[in-house]
């Protein structure tokens, strides 16, 4: 008896309450964030929650109907005190950090006064864990990379369910059930695939700096610029110092839409995020990428397999000042690119409809 009262308890709630949905967003680069805004567009008749460290301050790119749990830092200028042994099951778990202890108290308390609630998490095996015991059911964002170990497979395997933010003809060698298991949703970012309309100067390259830690820096700039006198380089992204003598190259900085100055670039470089690589490939962009190293080799992988479909070049960090730049730019001129078969116009919105019906198959179960 009591157990039918409590399913009746929770269809009563289940059908007064819209969809509640968390994006745990991590603070390491930006394309966690720039693919939860993304799909974050798609589900604005929902109750949504960005959580992670640093969001306040970038409130400006977020969406109006998105609410923020701005979380502490997981890190402190202080030494770390770790045990005799080394930490199992987990990736990172710091000892003696406020900020650690802090975030994972308001993560709880969220979880303890939300419900329903369904955990998107981008990315963090450690939030995927705590969910779980939260009582909180968890879809987790993929990203590339050799992630065979045993704190991915604990996480991949109890959530409800996974989305590849990719074309499954990205996706590398894994096991069969992770496959299976994963929802490919194309290739997400914040721009649509759109045709080349704009005139392409066949001399002008593009060059992205990234958030997240890059080898790009001014003494390569100035080193490519030096090789390649007759190319014109537009830097795209933050660099704390620009002085250099360079007429062939210009600094644009943090720019909101990039497009605008990209559209009209032959060829693009930079490093092998997600953000990079997709938003490159809806603009249908020649690419030469230089992946940094990462966890789990997971920009070397992607670009990798975009090397293998033919769609770029990789120039590893190491080989930066070795290569021929010249050369690889007008090698690359002839080269005919088709990123559409990769990339799906309706990713967002599909990847925010996997969400919902995850959703509703899971809360369903209560409704007996």
């Amino acid at each position: 008896m009591l157990t039918k009262h409590y399913y009746w308890i929770q269809s009563l709630i289940l059908c007064h309450v819209p969809y509640n949905f968390a994006f745990y967003v991590h603070h390491h680069g930006s394309g966690h964030l720039m693919r939860a805004i993304a799909i974050a567009e798609t589900l604005k008749d929902c109750n949504l929650t960005f959580m992670g460290s640093g969001l306040a301050a970038k409130r400006k790119l977020i969406p109006t109907h998105v609410t923020i749990v701005d979380l502490p830092f997981d890190f402190e200028n202080k030494p770390e005190i770790k045990g005799e042994d080394e930490i199992y099951g987990l990736h990172y778990a710091p000892l003696n950090i406020n900020g650690q202890r802090s975030r994972v108290a308001l993560m709880a308390d969220f979880f303890a006064n939300t419900y329903p609630l369904l955990l998107i998490v981008d990315v963090s095996v450690e939030v995927a864990m705590l969910a779980r015991l939260s009582g909180v059911p968890t879809i987790i964002i993929r990203q590339h990379g050799k992630r065979t170990d045993l704190p991915h497979e604990i996480a991949y395997r109890n959530a409800l369910g996974l989305i590849a933010p990719y074309h499954v003809k990205m996706n590398g060698s894994e096991s069969t059930w992770l496959t299976s298991k994963t929802f490919f949703a194309g290739g997400l970012s914040r721009f649509k695939p759109e045709a080349d309309k704009s005139i392409i100067d066949e001399r002008k390259v593009g060059i992205l700096i990234g958030n997240g830690g890059t080898s790009i820096n001014l003494a390569l700039l100035k080193h490519i610029a030096n090789m390649c006198p007759d190319w014109n380089f537009q830097v795209l992204g933050k660099l704390e110092d620009i002085a250099i003598n360079c007429k062939n190259l210009i600094f644009h900085g943090d720019v909101l839409d990039p497009r605008i100055i990209l559209r009209g670039c032959c060829i693009v470089i930079g490093n092998a995020g997600h953000n990079t690589v997709m938003e490159m490939g809806a603009l249908n962009k020649r690419l030469i990428l230089i992946p940094e190293k990462r966890p789990f080799d997971e920009q070397l992988e992607k670009a990798q397999i975009v090397e293998q479909l033919g769609l770029a070049e990789i120039v590893l960090p190491e080989l930066c000042f070795k290569v021929d730049w010249n050369k690889i730019l007008l090698n690359l001129l002839p080269n005919q690119r088709n990123w559409a078969p990769l990339i799906d116009t309706n990713a967002a919105e599909k990847a925010g409809k996997y969400i919902k019906v995850s959703y509703q198959n899971f809360f369903n179960l209560f409704k007996r």
